[in-house]
């Protein structure tokens, strides 16, 4: 039986190189990886400008002491320029954004100023003040994102800031998804008795899809073997294959068997509770993942084993989420020789992480995930927790 972290090191070894790279317009860039480094054109701002609404002077005009008057030669608006250059002894209305007239280089808020007629009297002030130099807030040639970063609105209105309206991101996954087993039937559908209604692939298809893959729901495969084998051969047309059920040990469990027929299987079960049966391999040129068919056991598999792979095939430069430190409000029990995964309500207070558990823990409860926001991981070698002892949180958030 095979650790959590020896399987993902072998799944994540069998990925080489990042999906290849596409053009994308960047009203369709949401979510996509930006496949290369992305440097400043230009110096933005591209010119020094003035921060406030008010008088654009030369600092050698400002006054010691008292006040003095200088003449207002023009007015001028965010997106205009003016041409001439300010000589000694006179200013310039200025809005916030507009460009600083040659001559100036110290702006005077409109209100400490008295403004009559084409005369403004200004008073002592720093000099350079209330302007924005070319290139503060981004150097041409600087690097502003990197390749592997995820584009979120910011990113992307970024780009259109530096006059990108297109860019290249990485491929997206190609992952063909279907539920294994006559005991689930389709939401909407009606249920014999003896069936559940298949809460796996919805699961699954939505956890795909904020990872930046591109889903074919094959729907639900029946324990037959013939039409399984065909699925599955259908579905190895893409880059990825996920299934839940049939991975176990039992009679009708067929997903084992015939991926040995069809492919190669890399391991099977992994020390963890819940998920241990969980069949990891490849058809032809497409990974696969066989999941569990309990639903918290088949989300934990995915977003422990295939959530990374995806990010890996994604191009994304972070492939784990980030782990910290709180203190267990209940005792929990545990067993030594594998990694337990406890669904969590995680809170800050009084200074310091705290956590519970979110009550029963077995492996079919999917209302755990829901009132849960994170994971209590304990570790193979751990035991027994007591209250106010230290454990690992795993928030359930994608990452970006």
């Amino acid at each position: 039986m095979i650790s959590v972290r020896d399987g993902q090191a072998q799944i994540l070894a069998r990925i080489g190189a990042p999906l290849p790279s596409e053009l994308s317009p960047l009203t369709r860039a949401l979510g996509r990886v930006l496949a290369e480094d992305f440097a400043a054109p230009f110096d933005v701002p591209p010119a020094d400008n003035s921060a406030v609404d008010g008088y654009a002077v030369a600092s050698t005009d400002i006054p010691a002491r008292g006040t003095r008057e200088v003449s207002v030669v023009a007015d001028l608006a965010a997106g205009s320029v003016f041409e001439s250059v300010l000589a000694p002894g006179q200013a310039l209305r200025i809005m916030t954004g507009a460009p600083m007239p040659a001559g100036a280089d110290t702006v005077y808020p409109q209100e400490v100023v008295e403004r009559d007629g084409d005369r403004v009297r200004i008073g002592p002030l720093e000099r350079g003040v209330n302007v924005r130099r070319a290139g503060e807030d981004v150097a041409m040639g600087k690097t502003v994102i990197e390749g592997g970063s995820v584009l979120r609105p910011q990113e992307i209105g970024l780009l259109a800031s530096l006059g990108a309206w297109q860019v290249a991101v990485h491929g997206r996954p190609r992952v063909a998804l279907m539920s294994t087993g006559d005991e689930v039937a389709e939401p909407g559908t009606p249920r014999r008795p003896g069936q559940i209604y298949d809460a796996n692939r919805f699961t699954l298809r939505t956890s795909i899809e904020q990872c930046g893959g591109d889903v074919s729901d094959l729907g639900i495969v029946p324990d037959v073997r013939d039409t399984l084998r065909a699925a599955l051969q259908d579905a190895a047309r893409g880059d990825v294959v996920v299934t839940s059920g049939g991975v176990s040990v039992g009679v009708y469990d067929l997903v084992k068997d015939v991926l040995q027929e069809l492919g190669t299987i890399d391991f099977w079960q992994v020390a963890m509770q819940p998920g241990r049966p969980f069949a990891v391999g490849r058809i032809g040129g497409a990974l696969f993942f066989g999941l569990p068919g309990n639903p918290v056991a088949s989300l934990l598999s995915f977003m422990l084993f295939v959530r990374p792979a995806l990010y890996k095939l994604a191009g994304r430069r972070r492939l784990f989420p980030a782990t910290w430190q709180a203190r267990a409000l209940e005792p929990m029990r545990k067993k030594p020789g594998r990694t337990e995964y406890k669904r969590g309500i995680l809170a800050f207070r009084d200074g310091d992480w705290e956590v519970c558990t979110t009550g029963p823990q077995g492996s079919g409860i999917l209302y755990s995930m829901v009132a849960g926001n994170c994971f209590v991981v304990l570790e193979e070698a751990r035991g027994d927790v007591a209250v106010g002892e230290r454990v690992t949180v795993e928030p359930f958030t994608t990452l970006l």
